[in-house]
């Protein structure tokens, strides 16, 4: 769904909305959203993506790092809006990456970080790709098919066998990402609309890269 037109505000610091433009506010703008959850049943729904010539390593991040986790979410979702825990302290990354069932994955080739995904296993909802993504030099040769075909088969690997595979995305994200997930074989089951406020200087990224 297309975004409606912004509407200014100005936001404190802290998040809130704030009507006093004196008190110490950041431009905000205000955009409308759609969620799009999506499921994958059965690993034999998954219709892998071509694997590159030469294969990346796919490793756990083991212990949970959360320096490079914010790096990554920073990197990956700079031109996207992810913004949701770009003010996080180490003590939040890490309690994130610490809760039950939780796993970070890192993609490398030639000796560089070429993306990441978080699995997130619930005991009886199945297994939740929470995050999942390219390296902006990465992104348009390929390897993203191929990169979430691994994140699923991974997830379908989890013990006990998990009823489901599951996400949710974003309409203001990558406008490949919804395209790559539903060619992998998931399947929407429900959306929510709703109007959010980011900071203009993430919507203005994201405008550019929109075109």
């Amino acid at each position: 769904m297309l975004e409606a037109k912004p509407r200014r505000h100005r936001q404190s610091r802290n998040g809130g909305l704030s009507s006093d433009p004196r008190a110490g506010t950041i431009d905000a703008m205000r955009l409308r959203e759609t969620v799009h959850y999506l499921e994958m049943r059965s690993r034999d729904e998954l219709r892998p993506g071509r694997a590159p010539v030469h294969l990346p390593e796919v490793k756990r991040i083991e212990p949970p790092q959360p320096e490079l986790n914010a790096r990554l979410y920073a990197t990956v979702g700079r031109d996207w809006l992810w913004v949701d825990r770009l003010a996080w302290s180490h003590a939040q990354w890490l309690a994130n990456l610490q809760q039950p069932g939780h796993e970070s994955w890192l993609a490398r080739h030639s000796g560089r970080t070429i993306g990441y995904f978080e699995l997130i296993a619930h005991p009886t909802d199945g297994v939740k790709l929470d995050y999942f993504g390219l390296l902006p030099e990465f992104t348009g040769q390929g390897l993203g098919g191929w990169l979430l075909t691994r994140a699923v088969q991974i997830a379908w690997d989890r013990h006990p066998a998990p009823v489901r595979v599951w996400l949710h995305t974003s309409s203001l994200d990558s406008p490949s990402a919804l395209k790559n997930y539903e060619a992998r074989g998931f399947r929407k089951y429900d959306e929510l609309t709703a109007e959010r406020d980011f900071p203009d200087e993430a919507v203005t990224r994201w405008r550019a890269q929109r075109g």
